[in-house]
């Protein structure tokens, strides 16, 4: 198995550890499929934080859909455990985390699964691959207030974001990189990732079929897809993201607040 992939397996069966017993942290499987001989599972966290027994916000945050994006793993591993011991940060939310979108990937350090397909432009295709089907249902039938896929991408030296979905994304995205920005530069120059971009963020521009929201859920939610450089120490690319992800939950507060009437 890829080294990375170790990790990140060890890392996800310690948070089911602390899961266990937890009043706030909870641990499933949204599905099971085998390639091959080989039996695979997605697993899945929600953290239900203070006040969040009616009418929370949902927000799902979706790690390593690329299997040599190790740290998109660890981050969203990481943003649960310290969740924990701060579990206010997370009050009036319901926080659903899935920390291995691409097992295989994972296991064999490969940006595809072993189908031999980016499962990052499979989505809401029609696609038979277990992974999508599963994902697919989850944002189906949670219909998340927002949606948050973690990426690193070996092109860039810095962080960046594409703000999608709701006019408020951008609200969220900007605060986000600059808060990862304390740890790792923005992104610089007009063009990132082969999209216009300004101060590290690119708004109206995406690839076909990554991973997304139903089209027809409205409100729209936010979608915003994070990128850390692969290229860059993975302990930064760890803390950038869990600052993002962070800032993403204080600055959706007052929108949080309106929705509750608080």
């Amino acid at each position: 198995m890829f080294t990375a992939g170790h990790a990140i397996f060890d890392a996800v069966a310690q948070l089911q550890g602390n899961a266990n017993g937890s009043d706030y942290l909870y641990f499933s499987e949204i599905g099971s499929f085998r390639y091959g001989t080989e039996p695979y599972t997605l697993p899945r966290f929600v953290f239900l934080g203070p006040g969040a027994d009616d009418e929370p916000v949902k927000v799902g945050i979706f790690a390593a859909i690329h299997g040599d994006e190790a740290a998109t793993a660890l981050a969203a591993v990481e943003f649960l455990r310290r969740l924990l011991l701060t579990p206010e940060r997370a009050r009036g939310y319901q926080i659903f985390v899935y920390p291995i979108c691409n097992p295989t990937g994972i296991e064999d350090g490969t940006r595809h699964a072993r189908s031999g397909l980016d499962l990052n432009r499979e989505f809401w295709s029609g696609s038979t691959q277990p992974e999508i089907y599963y994902l697919e249902r989850e944002l189906g039938v949670h219909s998340f207030h927002g949606v948050i896929a973690l990426h690193a991408d070996d092109t860039t030296h810095g962080v960046y974001a594409y703000a999608r979905g709701a006019t408020l994304t951008e609200a969220l995205a900007r605060p986000a990189l600059a808060s990862a920005s304390r740890f790792l530069p923005l992104a610089s120059g007009e063009i990132i990732d082969g999209f216009p971009a300004k101060d590290g963020l690119i708004r109206h521009h995406c690839y076909e079929g990554v991973l997304s929201n139903p089209t027809e859920l409205k409100p729209a939610p936010f979608e915003i897809i994070f990128e850390t450089p692969h290229l860059e120490p993975e302990s930064l690319q760890i803390e950038a993201a869990v600052a993002a992800l962070n800032a993403i939950l204080e600055e959706y507060r007052p929108f949080l607040a309106i929705q509750q009437n608080i």
